[in-house]
């Protein structure tokens, strides 16, 4: 099967999106971006690769009367424990990097003391493993070093008390050894993670045909055909330069894939904010971006995130719950944290703080839309910040009381909109 992929490099998160040859999307992916772009890059595209090859078992079981209604269930078996066999190769890697960097000077004293408590640790996680992966838990995060750090700490510490090891200094040699892990490819190929996946599975419940049909979807080659790059970090990308396309461009052909009648695209990235006009064909016509700095976007939110202890993904939730709006005067990262503790100091709810932040990011980008040349109807809200449910409840109210009713898209695959652009770039590149 030929694959065109694009590929957004974001500051903080990267994405992929794999389409055939008819701009049908077949896989996403995702990951956070680290230092080595080169390295966010490569499995940003290896997670749409592997969303693709589930597609393929998709279509592959529909062909099958007798498995009506039991697809969904054989596919979250199949990605579940795909999961769980890739979990566990990558504590193969991460404890034998830890035992690598116990070879230090420092540690020699306790070098012995350290590698034991090192297998302790990893074979409590092993035997862990399977909670985390279990049919109906909820995964905590999509990254590995969520998934592993939160275990590593708690069976660290346990097993340093008893060898009567300093915790700090096995905590030291993960944070190194994390990094090292996080930033290198996987060394097993998707294809034999997923033959043991299946393995493990239940899909062979289906019968001998079943199995042998899944093992053959698997041996079909995905072909790289063409590949674009965009995003903040795209002069990183480990591709030529003629496969690169700014972000303005991807993000308006993809919201204009997304949905045909687009007509103006507010996007708010981590790093920028763009206000975008298409023509029917999703080619720009114009556009404005923030400058300087990244005031009002998800980096910002990060930031209100930490000083107020919370999670980013809880800032939207505890917005909604506002009885009033304090009026916030900057959205200046710098100063935000000075205003923040001010008017808690003045005795101003959590949420009340939270809404009028909200509204003061939302604010902002309705100014660089005006200039951009305004709304006109279809509008399409793409980036991370459109799952937040207080942003996108602020923009509604302010897009009607300035530009009237307009038809507002907000698709649940927004953070995907430059890849999907990128990806239909791709397409393009080689079929016209």
């Amino acid at each position: 099967m030929r694959c065109f992929i694009g590929i957004d490099l974001g500051s903080t998160t990267t994405k992929a999106v794999v389409m055939d040859d008819t701009c049908r999307v077949m896989g996403r992916g995702i990951t956070n971006s680290r230092s080595n772009y080169d390295t966010a890059a490569a499995v940003a595209k290896q997670e749409a690769l592997i969303d693709t090859r589930l597609t393929l078992f998709r279509n592959s079981l529909s062909a099958f009367p007798t498995l009506a209604g039991k697809v969904d269930d054989i596919l979250a078996d199949i990605e579940r424990n795909f999961r769980h066999v890739q979990y566990l190769e990558k504590l193969e890697d991460l404890e034998q990097t830890c035992l690598e960097n116990t070879g230090t000077p420092r540690l020699a004293d306790v070098r012995a003391v350290a590698r034991g408590v090192i297998a302790t640790v990893f074979t409590r996680l092993r035997e862990d493993s399977g909670d985390l992966f279990a049919p109906g838990v909820a995964r905590k995060s999509d990254f590995f070093r969520d998934l592993a750090g939160g275990g590593f700490m708690h069976a660290a510490e346990a097993a340093c008390k008893d060898a009567g090891l300093s915790f700090d200094l096995i905590l030291n040699v993960y944070d190194k050894s994390i990094i090292a892990v996080e930033n290198r490819e996987p060394t097993a190929t998707m294809e034999s993670t997923f033959l043991r996946a299946l393995e493990k599975s239940g899909a062979a419940g289906g019968g001998p045909e079943v199995a042998q049909v899944l093992k053959d979807t698997l041996a079909v080659p995905l072909e790289e055909s063409y590949v674009v790059g965009t995003g903040y970090g795209r002069v990183r990308l480990p591709f030529p330069k003629e496969h690169i396309r700014s972000e303005i461009l991807c993000h308006g052909l993809g919201a204009h894939m997304m949905f045909p009648g687009t007509r103006t695209v507010l996007d708010i990235g981590g790093q920028d904010t763009k206000g975008i006009q298409v023509d029917p064909n999703g080619i720009v016509e114009n556009f404005q971006m923030n400058d300087r700095c990244a005031a009002g976007c998800g980096r910002y939110l990060g930031y209100i995130a930490d000083e107020m202890s919370m999670g980013l993904h809880e800032l939207g939730p505890m917005a909604l719950k506002a009885t009033k709006q304090v009026r916030i005067n900057s959205t200046c990262t710098v100063f935000a944290g000075a205003e923040l503790r001010n008017r808690l100091a003045l005795g101003e709810k959590r949420e009340d703080i939270l809404a009028g932040l909200h509204r003061a990011i939302i604010l902002r980008a309705i100014s660089i839309l005006s200039r951009a040349g305004g709304v006109q109807d279809e509008f399409t809200f793409t980036g991370g910040v459109a799952k937040n449910g207080a942003a996108v409840k602020e923009l509604r109210a302010l897009i009607k009381e300035n530009y009237g009713d307009v038809t507002i898209n907000i698709d649940p695959d927004s953070i995907y909109t430059g890849a999907l652009g990128g990806a239909t770039f791709a397409v393009r590149a080689v079929t016209q």
